[in-house]
């Protein structure tokens, strides 16, 4: 599975990153989107009438299942995976200090930082929801907090998404950003395919994934919460400036 991480780290390190974009962050992050109350409540009530679809369309998509959609399913969800987000991310990381490029060093720094809130976001959702695999049970609402059951939200959907974005939003061209949520949604599908996954689970995961790189690049803030700033220093040493 090295072709993934092969490609997209080859269209990291071939484009400049929006190099005029990210120097500094003055410009695109002047007027950051602020996230209130009611944008949570509007997801949460979309999110609770789409739950009227999650019987049908595990049935449509159990019904269609095919050894082509498969092995399709098979080899994109690697995308939502450690041995691709990771290794892209660490090569990332790599390619930019040795060769001494902050813009690129700072994607690693920021796709680093997404991929961990995303994660642990997705983490403390499967606890706190305890909805069931819709593989496991037929009951799309057999909410049982803290149960171990791990449906909603989709955590391979969350990484890949927030991989997406992060990397969509430095690279900021068209053709990139297709293609980059073209896979993501292709890992959203493979779960729902595979039966691993509700309908709502893959958006919530979708949305947390997002959510997380907007927050972290700085694009959007919570109730005007600031985001830790990555510092990268002279030497290569890190650091993290957190502003309220």
């Amino acid at each position: 599975m090295l072709a993934p991480q092969l490609l997209v780290l080859t269209l990291v390190v071939a484009h400049p990153l929006q190099a005029l974009g990210q120097q500094d962050s003055t410009e695109s992050l002047a007027q950051p989107t602020v996230l209130q109350w009611w944008h949570g409540a509007a997801f949460i009530g979309g999110l609770s009438a789409l739950m009227l679809l999650d019987q049908a369309v595990r049935g449509y998509s159990q019904g269609h299942r095919s050894e082509p959609a498969n092995e399709a399913s098979g080899t994109i969800r690697h995308f939502g995976q450690i041995e691709v987000y990771g290794t892209i991310t660490g090569s990332v990381l790599a390619v930019g200090m040795v060769t001494g490029k902050r813009e690129i060093t700072k994607t690693g720094l920021r796709l680093a930082s997404t991929l961990a809130l995303a994660g642990a976001a997705s983490s403390v959702g499967t606890l706190v929801f305890g909805r069931p695999r819709p593989g496991d049970s037929f009951d799309a609402d057999g909410y049982v907090p803290f149960s171990g059951q791990e449906a909603m939200p989709s955590g391979h959907t969350a990484m890949a998404f927030a991989m997406a974005t992060t990397l969509a939003d430095d690279i900021d061209r068209t053709w990139a950003s297709v293609g980059l949520y073209t896979v993501a949604g292709g890992v959203a599908w493979s779960r729902i395919n595979d039966n691993r996954h509700w309908l709502t689970d893959v958006i919530a995961g979708a949305a947390i994934g997002i959510t997380s790189s907007k927050l972290i690049s700085r694009r959007w803030r919570i109730f005007g919460l600031r985001p830790p700033d990555v510092l990268i220093s002279s030497s290569p040493d890190l650091a993290w400036n957190i502003a309220f």
